[in-house]
Formats: C-alpha cells, sequence, structure tokens
C-alpha cells in the first residue's frame, strides 16, 4: 500500500457518531448517571460531539472530561523524551457514575489501561465502558470496546489517521502505510 485509503469519510463519521450515541442511550438509558471522558487529544472531540447527541437525546446533560494519560504510560520512560502533557479536567461526578471513556482509535490497548489507571485516581465510577471510533485490532492487553465505530483489519505496518474539524480543518479516517524510519 503506497498511499493512503480513505476508511471513513466526513459524512461517514458524521453518521458513526449519531449510531454511537443512539447505542449509549439504548445501553444506559436515561436513568444513568453519565460521564463521557475523551482521552486526549482527538478523544476529548469526539467526546464534545457525543456529548451534543446525548444531550439531544437525554433529559438531563451529559457531563463531560478529558484525561490526559501521558504521565500514566508505561512506555513514557523509555522513548527518551520528556512527554507532552495536555489538560486533564475531571468532573467529581466520576464517584458512581457510568463513566465512557472515548478515543479516535484502539490498537494495542496501552493507552486504555493507563486511562483506567487515571480515572481510578479522581473517584470509584460505578462502571466504565470503553467507546472508540476505530478498531484496528493488534491487541497486546486483554481489553475490548464496548462501542466501535468501525472495525478494520491493518497490519502493524500501517497507521490509521483520525482526522477532525477541530484539529485537522476536515473529518476523515485514514489508513496509511507507516513511515519508515
Amino acid at each position: 500500500m503506497s498511499e493512503a485509503r480513505t476508511l471513513l469519510t466526513a459524512k461517514e463519521m458524521a453518521r458513526t457518531l449519531e449510531r454511537l450515541a443512539s447505542e449509549i442511550v439504548e445501553r444506559r438509558g436515561e436513568s444513568a448517571q453519565l460521564v463521557l471522558v475523551g482521552i486526549q487529544r482527538r478523544g476529548v472531540d469526539l467526546a464534545r460531539r457525543l456529548q451534543k447527541l446525548l444531550d439531544a437525546r437525554l433529559p438531563k446533560p451529559v457531563v463531560l472530561g478529558q484525561l490526559d494519560i501521558n504521565l500514566y504510560r508505561d512506555d513514557w520512560s523509555s522513548l527518551g523524551i520528556s512527554p507532552a502533557i495536555s489538560h486533564t479536567e475531571i468532573p467529581a461526578e466520576v464517584e458512581g457514575a457510568s463513566v465512557i471513556l472515548v478515543d479516535d482509535v484502539l490498537y494495542s490497548g496501552r493507552t486504555i489501561r493507563a486511562a483506567l489507571e487515571a480515572i481510578l485516581d479522581f473517584g470509584r465510577p460505578r462502571r466504565v465502558e470503553l467507546l472508540v471510533l476505530i478498531d484496528r485490532g493488534h491487541r497486546e492487553l486483554p481489553i475490548q470496546a464496548d462501542y466501535v465505530g468501525k472495525r478494520v483489519n491493518t497490519s502493524a505496518s500501517e497507521r490509521v489517521d483520525v482526522l477532525v474539524a477541530e484539529r485537522d480543518e476536515q473529518d476523515r479516517v485514514l489508513l496509511r502505510p507507516k513511515p519508515e524510519a
């Protein structure tokens, strides 16, 4: 594969987020204390969009948080660089709540492991579920998403790039070859 292949267009991304919001309402209903926590960076953007979709469907507003997992990563000290720290803002409502972690791509599972560890520093949720736009396989840890936008078979020599208008001026998901080191 020499060039990028589009996995989701902007229209398909919007439809996928609509479907995921409907699945959340179906599973969690109107009674749950629901907290969406986006994982920095693009997971936060996706969580904001989901919050708007859920707020339109539910009688009470959905709480939104954002999480930077860089200091919880199990590999940052071996990267030879200092991690770039982003903003974390977790609402007090995590204690006893149904938390849905939102990320753009699920790959090895290590980001989610770090996110789970970080969430527990803010309280003990009733449950934690995982929502990802793309599940590309290749798990290194026993972590699975509860809500999946699209499953994509990839090779280790490929990468999935999620582009969001908030950061990239367009909505699109691409499958590309990894750059050679």
